[in-house]
């Protein structure tokens, strides 16, 4: 069968309420002629054997006569008050089935709504039960997320088309200076080209890396490790930028501290954001801290804590939001900027460990301290 033939015998089908209707009547028609025949048979007999119990002494005449008249008056009363509860179920259920049929309309228009992308639509309570304002809630629940979707996905778009501004306004820029004469094809030129791809390279990369990381994709091989090995291969890696831009990198030993069960190329990637994002805030002659720490039996802690910008008290709710930026001023390293989804990335990566990475600031120019709150690994 083709889909519109499907389509049109769907249309052509009777509504719900109207075959509930016809199906009760159905069902209340077939109880009252049972119920009409089985006193119509039954009873004659019946009333029979008592008049005989009770010696009633009447003529075959007389006695066929007073059973016909009880015959006659049981199958008329009872015939009567069948039709009139018949009449009476019927009327209450098609009460109720038109009360389910607004529900169910309510729901269909709802759904229409949300698909065409009024995702405010919402179904009331219809008081059928808790099936029905399950149904409901579910509906409501749908249109909820979908809105919450579509308003994170253009919040995205918007913000990955300005993070690609600068760089795409790069190359356009040097590209027609090119064709114009204005510059030469030298070795500035094509840094500055370089750099631009480079920058669309990477952003391209962690816009990926965020998605797969919050979709729980991410090939992750978790292993039994010490965190202190953890901050000491990040240190290694991050001790010649921290060189080359005058800021001191120390690791200090926190105490004991037990193992983790981590991916340490995953975590090394949080710390290696952690580390970078630090560096950018932090001014020649700061200094950023690594440290281990176990703040209770369950956890264990790695810091991050820099002696840098800070941040403000409004600002430090949003750290962890995709390309967001307190100031955009205060990057430090001209062309070292990064995609600006480093610490979403990153918070993405500490949770899918079961654990949790929190930003700590007493505001503007008193630093700021990143805490990766990791399970301990038991036994």
């Amino acid at each position: 069968m083709s889909g519109q033939s499907w389509l049109a015998r769907r249309r052509t089908t009777a509504p719900l309420s109207t075959r509930l209707l016809v199906a009760q009547a159905l069902v209340l028609f077939a109880g009252a002629v049972t119920a009409w025949v089985v006193a119509s048979v039954v009873a004659p007999g019946i009333f029979h054997d008592h008049l005989v119990q009770a010696g009633v002494g009447h003529s075959s005449a007389e006695a066929a006569h007073v059973e016909e008249a009880f015959g006659s008056a049981l199958l008329i009363s009872f015939a009567v008050a069948l039709l009139t509860s018949v009449l009476m179920a019927l009327l209450v259920t098609g009460y109720f089935t038109r009360r389910v049929q607004r529900s169910t309309t309510q729901v269909s228009h709802a759904a229409a709504r949300i698909a065409e992308g009024q995702f405010g639509a919402r179904v009331p309570s219809p008081g059928l039960g808790p099936e029905f304002d399950q149904l409901a809630d579910t509906v409501n629940e749908l249109a909820e997320r979908l809105g919450d979707v579509e308003r994170t996905r253009r919040r995205i778009l918007a913000d990955l088309a300005h993070e690609m501004r600068n760089p795409l306004a790069t190359i356009e820029t040097h590209l027609e200076a090119l064709e114009d004469g204005v510059r030469d094809l030298d070795e500035p030129t094509l840094a500055a080209l370089h750099g631009g791809t480079q920058r669309l390279h990477r952003l391209a990369e962690d816009i990926s890396a965020v998605s797969r990381a919050e979709e729980g994709q991410l090939d992750s091989r978790p292993v039994r490790t010490s965190p202190q090995l953890l901050l000491s291969a990040a240190a290694a890696a991050a001790q010649e930028a921290y060189d080359t831009a005058q800021v001191r990198l120390t690791l200090e030993a926190g105490g004991t501290v037990p193992d983790v069960h981590v991916d340490p190329e995953r975590m090394g990637q949080v710390l290696a954001n952690l580390l970078d994002n630090a560096l950018r805030h932090t001014p020649p002659g700061g200094s950023v801290r690594l440290r281990a720490t176990r703040p209770d039996q369950n956890w264990v802690e790695l810091e991050v804590a820099d002696t840098g910008d800070g941040i403000t008290a409004e600002a430090l709710p949003h750290v962890f939001e995709r390309f967001y930026r307190a100031d955009p001023a205060r990057l430090r390293q001209p062309g070292n900027s990064g995609s600006g989804i480093g610490l979403t990335i990153s918070r993405a990566l500490v949770e899918a460990h079961g654990g949790g990475l929190s930003a700590h600031s007493a505001g503007l120019g008193q630093g700021t301290t990143f805490r990766i709150r990791l399970p301990a690994a038991s036994g």
